[in-house]
């Protein structure tokens, strides 16, 4: 510990606090997002943001004290108490939006399936972590993981709600491949999905979904209806050119031609007013986060942490990516929001919970490194 730091409790000057102030960092951006796409206003967005923001962020640094065994220990419990409200969602749960994600508990209401998105990589990684590893290469390792893993998947699918089906699905994949399952049966995979692509948009997916996709594949198909939302936030992109249009001028999201200015297409919103530049700063500030949690996994001294680092860090990975691949019109919208810049608690939950696990983890790696 630094000398200079004694009067700092132990446990605060444990804590990796260029990543905690980074993260602040890329919250407060948000804030700043949020104020400008309500035309200068701290309400309805940026002081609820904000208030969620921190309270999260404590959480997440509570969180960061819970030892790693604890994590393992609870894992699959954890998973099966989701799924058992997942369940509870499609026979009870509240229906808002056109979809079925909440349990209404009265007090607040639950959407279990953000839960599920860091609680499946735990499970698969702690069913790895029981597998001897010279099993990991046999049908025996392959089968339960996929169950884990497509269970929720399908639940998730039902409620409908394909961007966190998507999420659920690619980060319990994502500990599969890391635990050592054969690349061949990835490539048969993707094979195999690929095929069956065209008959879920035709059997599986719903109007909206399928819509989305023939969008995605043909924008000017419909540019005053499914593709209104891309066609409008490639202009704001666009015309924020390299430097921006400076804060508080963007026209695209303030004179309301941009839908979803302040939550999926938020970082539209951004780009507009803050440019390329921007964007690049946004971006660099994210890999760092990304990369602190694969610096983890690669530093943790056991399996279980090992893929449960990199697992929760590939989440993060592909919540970013996604949005804006999505925003930027290179990926279907599948109503995947920007951590900590677009409004809303479910991305701030979900991201600030994987910080939480990988901050305890890192804490285990640097006490074992100790010894």
């Amino acid at each position: 510990m630094n000398p200079g730091l004694n009067f700092v409790p132990a446990p605060l000057a444990q804590l990796p606090w260029r990543i905690i102030l980074l993260v602040i960092l890329i919250g407060c951006f948000g804030l700043v997002v949020l104020y400008s796409a309500a035309g200068g206003s701290l309400r309805p967005w940026a002081l609820n943001q904000g208030i969620r923001f921190f309270v999260l962020l404590a959480g997440a640094i509570a969180l960061s004290r819970v030892r790693e065994s604890v994590w393992s220990n609870i894992a699959l419990p954890v998973y099966v108490g989701l799924v058992v409200a997942l369940v509870l969602v499609e026979l009870l749960g509240a229906v808002r939006g056109g979809s079925q994600r909440w349990l209404d508990l009265g007090i607040i209401r639950l959407q279990p399936s953000e839960f599920m998105k860091p609680f499946i990589v735990l499970a698969c990684a702690k069913f790895y972590d029981m597998l001897p590893p010279n099993e990991t290469r046999r049908f025996g390792a392959i089968w339960p993981a996929a169950l884990l893993i497509g269970v929720p998947g399908a639940l998730v699918m039902l409620q409908p709600d394909l961007g966190t089906a998507l999420m659920i699905c690619m980060g319990g994949v994502v500990v599969m491949f890391l635990a050592g399952v054969p690349l061949r049966l990835f490539i048969g995979g993707a094979l195999a999905l690929g095929a069956a692509i065209p008959l879920a948009v035709n059997f599986v997916l719903h109007g909206y979904q399928r819509n989305r996709i023939l969008v995605f594949l043909n924008p000017e198909s419909d540019p005053l209806g499914t593709g209104y939302h891309i066609s409008q936030s490639k202009i704001a992109i666009g015309s924020g050119g390299i430097f921006g249009k400076g804060f508080l001028n963007g026209t695209q999201s303030h004179l309301d031609y941009l839908p979803e200015g302040h939550t999926d297409f938020a970082l539209a919103t951004m780009m507009e007013e803050w440019g390329l530049i921007g964007g690049i700063l946004l971006i660099i500030a994210f890999f760092a986060v990304i990369f602190w949690g694969v610096n983890v996994a690669l530093q943790a001294q056991t399996r279980f942490g090992r893929l449960t680092a990199a697992g929760l860090a590939t989440t993060i990975f592909l919540y970013v990516a996604i949005n804006m691949s999505m925003v930027m019109g290179i990926a279907p919208v599948v109503g995947i929001p920007l951590p900590f810049i677009s409004f809303g608690s479910s991305a701030q939950l979900t991201v600030l919970t994987c910080l939480g696990i990988l901050m305890s983890i890192d804490r285990q790696n640097r006490q074992t490194s100790r010894w």
